[in-house]
């Protein structure tokens, strides 16, 4: 058994530090790095890019609505030309960084309340998915286990890699329970640990409702703004690597490398 432990980094911006960036980075194998529109600047894209290549991680793209003072969280209505261009524009900024520092681009995961409205919404999907192709066919989209977004991406010709996330719940439908709700979002290390070996031994996890939902589980996101986001990542890692799962970066496990 293979997985990929993603975290979304690069979230601070100007004089604002938000998350352990520099500690989760050990543990991880692939990040999402914000492109400037939800979260991160300039600034802040170089220097998490640059600390991605210190810790042997592979980088992503992590674009978002344009929404700072809202943290992306918030749904915007778009056109799909607009959908399509927004996400063009933000991963050719983060490349910039990239290519700076001699890496390649490995993936492409959407941030927050898109991540979530493209689960919803065929079209604003189609239009994400158009925007990743006209920059790079090669790249590996990473979305929700087994949704409608993944088949359109790889009814489209794009690479796409099943997310899975180690301390959210979990609506019966496969969609993430809103952050608002109680239970939404989990806190203690072994129920998260429990959860994400169930996900990858087992094919699935219980729902908030108890009722059992199948995963596919290419990469598992822990988050990298939680208070003990340090001590959760390690703890995963450490019990995934007891259950004999190899913790590989996600272009290991989606190209057969």
């Amino acid at each position: 058994m293979k997985v990929d432990l993603n975290s979304d980094l690069g979230e601070s911006f100007g004089r604002y530090k938000l998350g352990l960036d520099e500690k989760v980075m050990k543990y991880i194998t692939s990040a999402n790095v914000a492109c400037g529109w939800h979260a991160g600047d300039p600034i802040v894209m170089r220097r998490t890019v640059r600390l991605a290549k210190e810790n042997g991680v592979e980088v992503g793209a992590h674009p978002g609505y344009p929404d700072l003072m809202g943290f992306g969280r918030r749904y915007m209505k778009l056109t799909p030309e607009e959908a399509r261009n927004y996400i063009l524009y933000q991963i050719g900024a983060l490349y910039a960084f990239v290519k700076a520092e001699g890496l390649e681009l490995q993936h492409v995961k959407p941030h927050g309340a898109l991540y979530n409205a493209m689960v919803k919404e065929e079209d604003l999907a189609r239009a994400v998915i158009e925007g990743i192709l006209d920059f790079d066919k090669n790249l590996i989209l990473v979305t929700l286990s087994n949704s409608r977004v993944a088949e359109i991406a790889e009814e489209m010709g794009l690479k796409v890699a099943h997310e899975v996330f180690a301390d959210r719940a979990y609506n019966p439908d496969g969609t993430l329970v809103p952050r608002g709700r109680p239970g939404a979002v989990i806190h203690d290390k072994e129920e998260i640990a429990e959860r994400v070996i169930s996900m990858v031994r087992d094919g699935g996890v219980k729902a908030i409702n108890g009722e059992w939902v199948e995963l596919k589980v290419d990469t598992i996101c822990v988050h990298g703004d939680n208070p003990k986001a340090v001590e959760i990542t390690a703890y995963i890692r450490k019990k995934l690597e007891e259950e004999g799962v190899k913790i590989v970066p996600l272009i290991d496990i989606i190209r057969g490398v």
